[in-house]
């Protein structure tokens, strides 16, 4: 049997898009950016007759300095993710309704999130506009050229950015940043289980191909901000700090998504299906074993680190 087109995988999901649709909908909660804003903490910059940006103006640690610009700037790229959506769906129908509707949603999150930090002067504005500058002309560009690449990477994308949301929040020793932050992980989950429940329903429709794409996403995965400046520094330091690691991508983001479709325990798959199964369940193995060398490698690290404190400080 050849393989689906695009066009046939879109016709023949219709009415599962119909379905998360109107799910959807029904779940989704309308909120306004500016509701979870501290705006009284605000005050102007020098081209207004203020003071620019001091080190000393930020509340925030480095690593929720470093993880909230990082969660910033991902979804800054806004524009590039629409167009590959758009692309690889369709703007007809459903389809397009809900690229429409992420895409209206997911502005929300870089709204509010600049907007903190640009009112408590979390971090440097200046430096935070020539960063979104760099990362907008920059792009996006995965290479997820097909439909079922595509949803099989933002189903494991929106959920790994829920992740460092919530736990960027545990950092920022902030009631409100804790508030905004948790806003903006509930709509990154909502969006989760609609591109999960897609694929969930390819899977079903064409397994091999679907299983191929989910083998070859999860095995090339990045975040959205990989091409960013200093992004290896950045991810180290969440990764040190709890916020987002390979543990964390393995058991809280691969795991669980695998585990809903119950796809490394199905024996009715065959042919080449049930090798792309196989070899799935063969990368979450690696996983592990790759999540289990970091850990102890951030251990130890760790441990210097508290020893090195103890020695300055006696």
């Amino acid at each position: 049997m050849s393989d689906l087109t695009d066009l046939e995988l879109l016709y023949e999901l219709s009415e599962t898009a119909e379905r998360e649709v109107d799910r959807h909908l029904r779940q989704a909660v309308d909120w306004h950016p500016h509701d979870y804003v501290p705006w009284s903490r605000g005050r102007d910059f020098a081209a207004l007759g203020g003071e620019d940006f001091q080190e000393n103006d930020s509340a925030l640690s480095p690593v929720a300095r470093a993880a909230l610009v990082m969660n910033l700037l991902t979804e800054d790229n806004l524009p590039s993710y629409h167009r590959e959506i758009a692309e690889n769906f369709t703007l007809d129908g459903a389809w397009g309704y809900w690229v429409h509707r992420w895409t209206a949603e997911e502005a929300r999150h870089s709204i509010v999130l600049r907007d903190y930090l640009t009112v408590t002067r979390g971090v440097d504005p200046v430096e935070l506009e020539d960063l979104r500058m760099t990362q907008m002309q920059h792009g996006f560009a995965p290479g997820m050229n097909s439909m079922l690449l595509s949803v099989s990477y933002v189903t494991f994308q929106e959920l790994a950015t829920r992740i460092s949301h919530r736990n960027t929040a545990a950092v920022c020793d902030d009631p409100v940043a804790d508030r905004m932050l948790a806003r903006v992980a509930a709509d990154e989950n909502l969006h989760m289980l609609f591109y999960r429940n897609i694929l969930g329903a390819a899977i079903e429709v064409a397994p091999a191909q679907a299983l191929a794409a989910i083998h070859a996403v999860l095995t090339n995965f990045q975040m959205p901000g990989a091409a960013l400046p200093h992004f290896r520094r950045d991810a180290v330091l969440m990764a040190k700090s709890g916020i987002y690691d390979l543990r964390q991508h393995r058991d809280a983001v691969v795991v669980p998504v695998l585990r809903h479709w119950g796809l490394l325990e199905r024996t009715d798959l065959s042919g080449e299906a049930a090798r792309m199964r196989d070899l799935i369940g063969d990368f979450v193995d690696e996983l592990d074993v790759r999540a289990a060398k970091f850990e102890a490698a951030r251990d130890r690290a760790l441990e210097r680190d508290a020893r090195r404190r103890e020695r300055v400080a006696g």
